[in-house]
């Protein structure tokens, strides 16, 4: 016989039925589009410092919309482009992904070669070889390539060649820069196709066919640059580009940041980005630094004419996304690379302590040492980027075990004015560890790092003795505040002071794209992404 239901049970029955309903979480749908943007030398604090100087509907407007960490933190030294993007993009530091920096020592082939070089693949409007094979891990487009079984859409535009192919990664459609030479759009044929409209573009729109009338000149009164505190605007500026060196000067300049857009606009115009069910993805790369890394002090109306075209031109990109893709159907994250170059010097009348250090003079002191201990021969094979690459071969012959010889270098580097501290690959694989010695570690790895790492006092300058092609460096190692901006449906719009993990970027993106995080991505996302 069947027990008759009390009314009491019911309302019991029922409201439970209902607190089950709404306990249930409401199921989030990945976004229709995903646009990454990288921003060449973007700084927190510049950003409050010209803040009040900013349109309402492009930096004002993700300030305000989205979820703002005014402090990501890249948690090894030497900074730079590569290494900073590939962080960005794998959620790995370069220690796994293998991007240490723009260049590296190929100890083999005994040169400085970039660090995606690739003799397999010819370029596209360009003369240079490159692929972004050299990245050893995953990134965010391969996961979204992995997860839509290869129908999205992932492209990267960006005025540099290392932006673009390590935003893109190993399966992306395209991935597209400023070729130095000839100021078209360049691409490799690791790609294995350019769009129509791009190739449209590089033959009867590219910079190439309008750099010689293009000026940049101050976009406002000099009087209103004044948000730079201690320097006062003497007067504008004009720039020009018609001499052998114009597009790579251009690229130091506001004026890029306009050429990226107008290939930008292409994709939305002729392309399928954010048209369909699964998400696509489009990396944008812009620039924020001083004019062919010039001393800020001198060139102050230009950075901040810099940071104020910026602002404009990404106004015209999240209109732009707006109108084709819908805001509300699309997750934007802005990174910067994380560092600052400035050749400021320091006047004598200061009396700051300060020195040079001659690299090639201490890698002759240091190969005499050498032989004295171990005999003839030319042990040391050459200094690049505070790194010593010893002779490999020689000491292999001589049956020398390598920790031992790389210590015995290091007690003598140690007493060279200007070195703070000398680190040997051996100690970095198996040898001691502390803070210190694992930021090291993070921006190392076996297959291009040298074997002795040093660490240059901060306001001595490294002077190039025998390669006028380089600049001398002047070292800070002055922390910068770097921002990471995120807007889309669901994420919350508030400020956070606290210091973040560049590698939280990839899995934070990742759990918004509701994708796999990249295989070598191993710490959270950010708690504020749910």
């Amino acid at each position: 016989m069947q027990k008759k239901i009390r009314p009491v049970q019911l309302l019991l029955i029922a409201v439970l039925s209902i607190s089950g309903a709404y306990a249930q979480p409401m199921k989030k749908e990945a976004p229709k589009l995903l646009v990454g943007i990288t921003i060449d030398r973007l700084r927190s604090d510049y950003l409050q410092l010209f803040f009040d100087g900013f349109g309402e509907r492009g930096f004002k407007r993700l300030m305000k919309e989205g979820l703002v960490y005014t402090d990501v933190q890249f948690e090894f030294p030497e900074i730079d482009k590569s290494s900073s993007v590939s962080t960005i993009y794998t959620g790995a530091n370069p220690f796994y992904s293998g991007i240490v920096s723009d260049k590296v020592y190929d100890i083999k082939q005994k040169k400085i070669r970039p660090s995606l070089f690739d003799s397999r693949y010819m370029g596209n409007y360009t003369s240079e070889t490159l692929s972004p094979d050299n990245i050893l891990v995953s990134t965010i487009g391969d996961e979204l390539k992995i997860a839509t079984q290869g129908l999205c859409d992932v492209y990267a535009v960006a005025p540099e060649y290392q932006v673009a192919l390590l935003s893109a990664g190993h399966a992306a459609n395209g991935a597209f820069w400023l070729d130095d030479l000839n100021g078209r759009w360049a691409t490799t044929t690791y790609f294995k196709e350019i769009p129509w409209y791009v190739d449209k573009y590089n033959s009867q729109e590219s910079l190439a066919t309008f750099i010689e009338s293009k000026t940049w000149e101050n976009m406002h009164p000099v009087s209103f640059y004044t948000y730079f505190p201690y320097i006062k605007p003497l007067s504008g500026f004009k720039y020009v580009y018609n001499d052998f060196n114009r597009f790579k000067l251009f690229k130091t300049s506001p004026l890029v940041n306009e050429e990226v857009n107008r290939l930008v606009e292409r994709f939305f115009e002729y392309g399928t980005l954010g048209k369909k069910d699964i998400p696509d993805f489009l990396s944008v790369s812009y620039f924020a630094g001083s004019p062919d890394d010039k001393n800020v002090r001198e060139y102050s109306v230009e950075l901040q004419d810099t940071y104020f075209r910026l602002d404009k031109e990404l106004e015209k990109l999240l209109d732009l996304i707006d109108k084709k893709a819908g805001l509300q159907n699309t997750v934007i994250f802005v990174a910067s690379t994380g560092y600052f170059t400035d050749k400021e010097t320091v006047p004598t009348l200061v009396n700051l302590p300060v020195g040079e250090f001659y690299p090639k003079r201490c890698l002759a002191l240091l190969n005499m040492y050498l032989m004295a201990v171990y005999g003839q021969g030319n042990w040391v094979d050459t200094y690049y980027d505070k790194q010593i690459y010893l002779n490999r071969k020689l000491i292999e012959d001589k049956q020398i075990p390598i920790g031992d010889i790389q210590n015995k270098a290091a007690d003598f580097l140690i007493d060279f004015s200007g070195i703070q501290d000398v680190f040997t690959s051996h100690d970095i694989l198996h040898g001691r560890w502390n803070e210190i010695m694992l930021n090291i570690r993070n921006g190392f790895h076996r297959s291009v790092s040298g074997d002795l790492l040093l660490e240059i006092l901060p306001g001595w300058k490294i002077v190039q003795e025998d390669n006028p092609s380089e600049k001398d460096e002047y070292v800070r190692t002055a922390h910068i505040p770097t921002p990471l901006i995120i807007m889309g449906p669901n994420v919350p719009a508030q400020t956070i002071q606290r210091k973040i993990k560049a590698t939280q970027i990839a899995p934070s993106v990742s759990r918004l794209l509701r994708i796999r995080v990249p295989n070598a991505s191993t710490d959270d996302a950010l708690p504020e992404i749910r």
